[in-house]
């Protein structure tokens, strides 16, 4: 079981310039409000951290991971659980200008949390769907239209006839 890290001290891993590590860690992503829907990871997603020092100092990173987040679909909001595929990368070398500047380094202390949430926030597909090809509801009654592809409706008589239906004809 891989150890529980929302930041990590990249000092402690004691590197020489050119020197990597691989580790296997578990880091809660932290949940995502779209509109007014929740949508949730699990608690727990583990993940692979590359971490390799640089000569002159600073660190190369890489973090992959895949993870499910669960929510309704935004579609037709039956329960959707699309999984993403995350491998993102941040170099960190101090004196290198705001390109090889990370965000989610601070010193020798990666804000891995931060790092995994906004890395998944960027992976996540624009629409949650429970689908690839959700069809969604009807916008007339809002039936779920997955469950019945063939739903139709008669089409609305066109109101610029609406007064020759009011004629009596006796």
């Amino acid at each position: 079981m891989a150890a529980h890290a929302d930041s990590f001290d990249l000092g402690g891993l004691k590197l020489s310039p050119g020197e990597g590590r691989r580790l296997d860690l578990d880091v809660s992503l932290g949940d995502f409000d779209f509109g007014e829907e929740h949508y949730a990871p699990p608690a727990q997603v583990p993940v692979r951290l590359d971490v390799a020092r640089m000569v002159g100092g600073g660190y190369s990173l890489r973090l992959r991971f895949e993870s499910p987040i669960s929510g309704p679909c935004m579609r037709c909001l039956e329960p959707a659980s699309p999984v993403s595929v995350v491998d993102a990368r941040e170099v960190d070398q101090p004196g290198g200008g705001e390109e090889l500047t990370s965000p989610y380094v601070d010193g020798d202390q990666l804000d891995l949390h931060a790092w995994a949430h906004d890395a998944f926030a960027l992976a996540m597909p624009a629409q949650v769907l429970c689908l690839p090809d959700c069809l969604g509801l009807c916008t007339q009654c809002g039936a779920n239209l997955n469950a019945d592809p063939a739903h139709a409706h008669e089409a609305a008589p066109d109101p610029r006839w609406a007064k020759l239906r009011e004629l009596k004809l006796e």
